[in-house]
């Protein structure tokens, strides 16, 4: 039985046998294949490990070259820069050794001149002693003497050089001045229409008065009340007047009239309505009219409450003037001319028509219209020089730049042409009073007549007096007070007159 197992057995072992060595083999024959391969590859990194260290001593040994001739360089150039830097300390000490040879000499010279001023101390003190004594004068009292004499002989002297250098600086501004003022002129041509103080309606007929009036005269009350207008009602046949000196309130009642006319129905209710109605188109039209003008000039941006009073100013008049028509020309008028002396044309022209802004809110809310429109002009952040302009048209303040410049001489420009303005009489005697006891109430005059239209006072004085160079003076001083004293429009040519007047009788 046992051998019979053995037997079985014995096969298997064999073949585990057989088997192991088979595998043994085999993985002897793999082992020597990767050790081959394994050593190629370390042969091959060895090599590139040997070129590359070659190839980064060869680089180590170029850099070291440039590098050391660099050093050289450097080297040379240090060399030289000592060699420049001794230069220049040799040169320097030399210098220093002059400077304080010049040092010396200076101190020399010091003391010398030092002496020499007490000598000529000295002598002055003896001469003005010398002169003391001859003149029978002290040094103060003769000082005075010539310092009198000195001033009395050059005031006619400086009079004279002011008067000939005022005259050349005067005749050369006139046609500098002249010049601009003709190129603005002939290139702007602005027309001008005088405002009245009534408006005229025609009526369809005169039974149209009756439906005006009403009954016990209820709708012209209500009319009146209203619009804050007088409407005459006369025997002219076919028409009615309506009057007030505020052309705003007198445009919307003319058109209220008018549109009642056309209804016919005209009675209180009515009134009120179509006033209402008339009243807010006129309110709208006067922005939209604003809007346009700036537009127009491109002034662009704006306050939208800046351009319905410049809107507004259409219904405004001054001496007869509309204001807008005014204000459009001497915004036009101070471009050409700033254009003309190398200013900023748009904000002459935005100074221009912004100048008289104020104007739009006097009849509402009172008060100067300079300060009213700079009020108005720096709550809307306008620029400083348009403030400026305003205040320098009517001499509240000088004229900062070109263009505040340009913008008064254009608003005198705009008022003073023949034709412009329509002046009340009462104050036309006012003024001319006003110039005329100013010149007389000054020391030495003898008469005083304002002549040309007050645009001219002629100044009588008496010669003895006055004399030459006072009367250059006294011009001035007048002229400066009526300045400050007097509102007028454009310039008052004051000119004094001196002569000396002998009467002798033959007996």
């Amino acid at each position: 039985m046992i051998e019979a197992t053995i037997w079985v057995l014995l096969p298997a072992l064999l073949g585990v046998v057989v088997t192991y060595f088979l595998m043994n083999r085999v993985n002897q024959k793999q082992f020597i294949h990767l050790e081959s391969e394994a050593k190629a590859k370390a042969s091959a990194i060895e090599f590139e490990a040997e070129h590359l260290l070659h190839e980064a001593k060869v680089e180590i040994q170029q850099e070291s070259v440039t590098l050391e001739k660099k050093f050289q360089d450097k080297e040379l150039e240090l060399v030289k820069q000592k060699t420049e830097l001794d230069l220049e300390l040799k040169s320097l000490r030399k210098r220093e050794k002059e400077i304080f040879k010049l040092k010396k000499n200076l101190e020399k010279k010091e003391k010398i001149l030092l002496s020499l001023e007490d000598e000529k101390r000295a002598e002055i003190a003896k001469t003005i002693h010398m002169l003391e004594q001859s003149a029978a004068m002290t040094k103060d009292e003769a000082k005075r003497h010539l310092l009198e004499e000195v001033k009395s002989e050059s005031k006619l002297e400086l009079a004279q050089i002011t008067r000939k250098y005022e005259k050349e600086a005067h005749e050369s501004a006139k046609r500098k001045a002249d010049y601009i003022l003709a190129q603005a002129v002939t290139r702007y041509a602005g027309e001008f229409a005088g405002e009245r103080l009534m408006n005229i309606i025609t009526l369809p007929s005169d039974d149209h008065k009756g439906r005006i009036i009403g009954k016990e005269g209820r709708n012209i009350k209500s009319l009146e009340q209203l619009l804050g207008v007088d409407i005459i009602i006369d025997e002219t046949p076919g028409v009615i007047i309506v009057s007030n000196f505020n052309l705003y309130r007198r445009a919307i009642a003319t058109k209220t009239i008018e549109l009642l006319v056309a209804d016919g129905r005209i009675h209180p209710g009515r009134i009120e309505e179509i006033h209402q109605k008339v009243e807010a188109e006129f309110e709208q039209k006067i922005l939209e009219d604003g809007e346009n003008i700036v537009v127009e000039l491109g002034l662009l941006p704006m306050s939208q409450e800046l351009m319905r009073l410049i809107g507004r100013l259409r219904y405004r008049a001054s001496y007869g003037q509309n204001a807008l028509a005014h204000t459009l020309e001497v915004a036009k008028l101070a471009a050409i001319m700033a254009a003309e002396m190398d200013g900023d044309e748009k904000l002459a022209l935005r100074a221009g028509l912004l100048h008289d802004i104020g104007k739009a809110l006097t009849q509402e809310t009172g008060g100067n219209h300079v300060d009213l429109g700079v009020e108005v002009c720096k709550r809307y952040n306008e620029h400083p020089t348009v403030i400026n302009a305003i205040y320098a048209h009517h001499g509240h303040e000088e004229p900062d730049g070109v263009e505040s410049a340009a913008v008064c001489a254009a608003d005198v420009l705009s008022a003073t042409r023949p034709g412009a303005r329509r002046e009340v009489l009462e104050s036309f005697v006012k003024r001319v009073k006003e110039i005329e006891e100013i010149a007389l109430s000054k020391q030495g005059v003898i008469d005083a007549y304002a002549i040309n239209a007050g645009r001219e006072i002629r100044i009588f004085v008496d010669a003895g007096k006055i004399d030459d160079t006072n009367v250059y003076l006294l011009s001035k001083e007048i002229a400066k007070e009526i300045e400050n004293k007097v509102q007028y429009p454009g310039d008052i040519k004051v000119n004094v007159i001196r002569e000396k007047r002998v009467v002798q009788y033959a007996r």
